[in-house]
């Protein structure tokens, strides 16, 4: 099955651009969010060079942030570049547990191979890879036990409806072994 970015900017934005004043927005360079301002009236998701990985991971994002958070650049959160220490690496990989499992669940339910991001190429390393994985399944799991956030539950079930319609979302679609 074919992935096109563009489909994905429709499939987000006929889900979340009246609704959430949101849209997602290909961008040229690294990703960002960028609330509404007085020359563009839109929050924006901007993905990198237009890669459908990137797009999904940008979502997850915001699905994670909550609404105080959407008036600020990049969601007010804390980020240090590649090249982090073994600290920074730490924390990194602790804010990122959530979103990665929303991403995760994002790609299962497009038919897309998902890979976890430790994005620390030329830094100390991943502070414990194995450990940010098992971190990531389990958050999955708890998510199917309980429930997808309203925003993450709506994305998640377009998709299904879009690339694999009728698809039920069950623990044993996640493994370790696929990381």
């Amino acid at each position: 099955m074919t992935h096109v970015a563009d489909e994905l900017i429709a499939l987000f934005d006929a889900q979340f651009s009246a609704s959430h004043n949101t849209r997602l927005v290909r961008g040229d360079h690294e990703p960002v969010y960028l609330p509404a301002d007085a020359d563009i009236p839109f929050h924006r998701i901007i993905f990198a060079h237009g890669y459908f990985t990137s797009a999904l991971h940008e979502i997850a994002h915001w699905c994670v942030a909550g609404p105080a958070r959407w008036h600020q650049v990049d969601f007010g959160y804390w980020y240090a570049p590649d090249g982090r220490s073994r600290e920074q690496q730490q924390i990194f990989e602790q804010l990122e547990i959530k979103p990665q499992a929303l991403e995760w669940i994002f790609n299962v339910a497009a038919g897309h191979r998902f890979r976890v991001s430790t994005d620390n190429l030329s830094g100390d390393g991943p502070f414990d890879p194995d450990g940010f994985k098992r971190n990531v399944l389990q958050e999955v799991r708890r998510r199917l036990r309980e429930g997808l956030p309203e925003r993450a539950g709506r994305f998640t079930q377009a998709l299904i409806d879009r690339y694999r319609p009728g698809l039920q979302l069950t623990p044993d679609l996640f493994d370790l072994a696929d990381l």
